[in-house]
């Protein structure tokens, strides 16, 4: 069983930052892709952030030089980096990754809003 726990949410003034973390624990013994993906009240869940086993990431233009997926392999984290956030980012982030073998898992979400 694998599960996936994030944290890092939070409310933020506009402009402010934040960073999400995300730990994988069980039975997983490679990830071949780890992504953010966020949801506001009445929208699709979009992603905002992936990166692949090999390190290669990619983002939408909506956060595209203002947030920074990373990961820490050994620990089995994943991160985002939230820079400059403006209220339009207010959202229940959730954290999904791919094994090697094809499953994929999904976190639980933190929320984040960025409100004065």
């Amino acid at each position: 069983q694998v599960q996936l726990v994030e944290s890092g949410g939070g409310l933020v003034q506009p402009g402010g930052s934040l960073r999400l973390s995300c730990v994988a624990s069980g039975n997983i013994f490679s990830i071949n892709f780890a992504g953010w993906y966020r949801q506001a009240p009445g929208k699709q869940r979009e992603l905002v952030a992936g990166i692949t086993r090999s390190g290669i990431t990619n983002y939408p233009d909506s956060v595209k030089g203002r947030f920074t997926i990373s990961r820490d392999s050994a620990k089995n984290t994943v991160y985002l980096q939230m820079n400059s956030l403006k209220p339009e980012d207010t959202a229940v982030y959730y954290c999904k990754i791919r094994s090697g073998s094809g499953m994929e898992y999904w976190g639980e979400g933190t929320l984040v809003t960025v409100s004065s």
